[in-house]
């Protein structure tokens, strides 16, 4: 469960989440949030954990053994653990990011906002090394993490880095509390503004609740497989929901008050964390360096637990089709999001972002768009129609009824109805099809 909790909580808890409820009307979003994560989210969730839980494969032999009928066309439902290779490709150059920005923070960190998106900006634009560099250390991490097994990498790497990151915004929680920008933050987040419910502000908290949960990428699936017998996947899937949007919203409250109560604007995105944050730090004095360090330690802490994630599903179906070592699996995918990474970085380097661009995106951001708009989508809907058509009824009753009891017509309907036509609802906004 603690490694379901570091799949998922990744970047995007840190900055996109608390962005998005101030966008779109703080307390109602968090709201509309939390319905459609028990609407969408957790009945995927248990979808993906179900077909992990009852398949004890990888994710292709999963769909494969699991459906009754048409096996050899279910089986490419299962090239969904493929997606996390795939956002490895720019996840681990960020992740790389955050590395450099430890020794920033150790060193010295910008003075202003000015200064923060020079430094930022020669980063991202003029220096290839530097980026490599760390983009290497974070490939090496999570390659080596990888290939000691679920039980002894991953599950071991959580249980130390997921309780460090608590502990860590914790620490910072309890600070800003005291601080006056804090009532402002709380504002900012919780305060509801029905005006600013649009129905963009709907199809953003499904497109939320669905991708900062992790799934659709195998990483649940797979790790499910390792669940005991007698494990209980609702309460599995409820304490992953918790603890992801806890961190979430502690991780908000801590941003923005250090944020207001230093005069500072919300950035979007990775402004908010590399531009505006650094400048907030270097003007809170002594405490802001010690601050500035451990923040950028749990965001490590936060990428690489999601990371390993993100690479273990089709580590596992390479050894289980192919037969290969562990260590020879992780190395594999590890070379293959490593050597994509460095395309990706310099597809954003000036002299050579021409050559990597093609429609208005680099590599880097098609590599954005085709995982989260295009392919997660699609792996959700596949789960969710395969649990709720494919797989037969009786198998799926004995197994969940016991657990969920007068609440399992309810997920049922909704895995069958409301979380795929969500689903294709998302994925048409995100590609541009259709407009809220």
């Amino acid at each position: 469960m603690m490694s379901a909790v570091g799949a998922a909580v990744g970047l995007g808890n840190i900055w996109k989440f608390p962005y998005i409820t101030g966008e779109y009307g703080g307390g109602a979003f968090v709201l509309v949030y939390l319905i459609t994560v028990l609407l969408v989210g957790f009945s995927v969730m248990i979808s993906e954990m179900l077909i992990g839980y009852m398949g004890r494969r990888d994710c292709v032999a999963n769909f494969e053994n699991l459906a009754p009928r048409h096996k050899s066309r279910w089986k490419y439902a299962g090239w969904m653990g493929l997606t996390g290779s795939l956002v490895m490709i720019y996840y681990s150059v960020v992740i790389g990011w955050i590395f450099h920005y430890i020794t920033v923070a150790l060193t010295q960190l910008p003075t202003n906002v000015k200064e923060a998106e020079s430094v930022f900006g020669v980063m991202m634009t003029q220096s290839p090394g530097t980026q490599i560099f760390y983009h290497t250390i974070a490939f090496l991490i999570t390659t080596a993490v990888v290939a000691k097994g679920i039980k002894g990498g991953i599950e071991k790497m959580n249980l130390i880095l997921m309780p460090a990151l608590m502990g860590i915004l914790a620490v910072m929680f309890i600070y800003a509390i005291t601080l006056d920008g804090f009532s402002q933050a709380y504002s900012y987040m919780f305060t509801p503004d029905w005006s600013k419910l649009t129905s963009e502000a709907f199809v953003s908290a499904v497109g939320h609740a669905f991708f900062t949960l992790s799934l659709g990428m195998g990483s649940i699936m797979v790790y499910s497989a390792s669940l005991p017998k007698e494990g209980n996947m609702v309460h599995s899937s409820l304490f992953v929901i918790a603890g992801d949007t806890i961190i979430a919203l502690v991780a908000g409250l801590v941003l923005f008050t250090f944020l207001f109560q230093y005069g500072a604007e919300p950035g979007k995105g990775p402004g908010l964390v590399f531009i505006s944050l650094p400048a907030v730090f270097y003007e809170m004095g002594t405490i802001g360096n010690l601050f500035s360090v451990l923040f950028f330690i749990a965001l490590a802490f936060a990428g690489l637990t999601s990371a390993v994630s993100l690479v273990e599903p089709m580590v596992q179906y390479l050894i289980d089709k192919f037969d290969m070592s562990r260590l020879k699996a992780a190395v594999a995918m590890g070379l293959f999001f490593y050597l994509f990474g460095i395309v990706a970085i310099f597809s954003q380097i000036e002299g050579n972002a021409s050559y990597l661009t093609w429609g208005g995106k680099n590599f880097f951001d098609w590599a954005d768009y085709m995982t989260s708009a295009v392919l997660l989508p699609i792996a959700g809907l596949a789960m969710a129609v395969f649990v709720g058509f494919v797989i037969e009824k009786e198998r799926i009753v004995s197994v969940l009824k016991p657990q969920m009891g007068w609440f399992f017509p309810v997920w049922y309907f909704s895995v069958r109805y409301i979380a795929p036509v969500a689903l294709v609802v998302v994925m048409l906004n995100l590609m541009g099809v259709i407009q809220f």
